[in-house]
């Protein structure tokens, strides 16, 4: 059983959410009376478990999106000194009082409710924030946590993967940051070619411009329906080598 599904202590000391859940347990049980039958009292009392747990899964992710709320309210918030008319806000001074504001509602997020979903990208919403704060290793740990936590199909893996080599980049880890644009491409097929494209500009800035330029040769091949492939030629005629 995986950490998230786990009823702790605190859940079963909030009677109105395990009741609900218990409730929708036997429900389930109700419906299916006749197989539970055959399947014996073992089989049932595991069966009802896992309802129970399921339902209070579901509880928990809904109560973590809700608590998103304000999260999604702050990244979405403008950066004006005055109200905007036609505006609803949230309203900060500066860009910094914007990602600072998005950085305490993500801490809130993930302290509240850790294994959820929501929680999840609020961690990646905080990696974002401590980005573009110049807060380097805040975000690349962020990104790390996101990335060790977060499924392998998660459409939003790109996200951390390309953070990962923005940081290094901004740390002078420009070896680092090539490492993270190929595992970008590896992990994020779709984002493939804007990843090539990455670690071929990382590579002709840490002296490497015979690996970038055999990256940019071959780019038009390897991707054949990239819409950047007019910018990779660019690239290449930059570096030396032919359109």
């Amino acid at each position: 059983m995986s950490k998230d599904t786990v009823i702790t202590r605190k859940d079963m000391k909030e009677p109105d959410k395990f009741q609900v859940a218990a409730t929708q347990a036997a429900s389930w049980a109700a419906s299916r009376k006749k197989h539970l039958v055959i399947a014996g009292g073992a089989v049932v009392a595991v069966l009802v478990i896992v309802a129970a747990v399921s339902a209070l899964r579901a509880q928990r992710e809904q109560a973590a999106g809700a608590a998103a709320s304000a999260l999604l309210a702050a990244i979405g918030g403008e950066v004006s000194s005055v109200p905007l008319p036609g505006v609803p806000g949230p309203f900060f001074p500066t860009q910094e009082a914007k990602q600072r504001a998005i950085i305490a509602e993500a801490e809130k997020v993930i302290a509240a409710h850790a294994g959820t979903g929501p929680a999840l990208m609020a961690e990646l919403a905080r990696g974002d924030a401590q980005y573009k704060l110049g807060e380097w290793d805040a975000a690349l740990a962020s990104y790390e946590r996101y990335l060790k936590d977060a499924p392998a199909d998660d459409s939003f893996r790109f996200g951390a993967l390309e953070g990962v080599g923005l940081v290094r980049e901004a740390k002078g880890d420009l070896a680092g940051a090539a490492q993270a644009y190929e595992r970008l491409a590896a992990e994020a097929p779709k984002m493939a070619d804007r990843a090539d494209l990455e670690r071929a500009r990382v590579l002709a800035a840490a002296g490497k411009a015979s690996e970038a330029r055999a990256l940019l040769a071959g780019f038009a091949e390897k991707h054949k329906d990239s819409l950047l492939t007019p910018e990779a030629s660019e690239r290449l005629a930059r570096l030396g080598g032919k359109e």
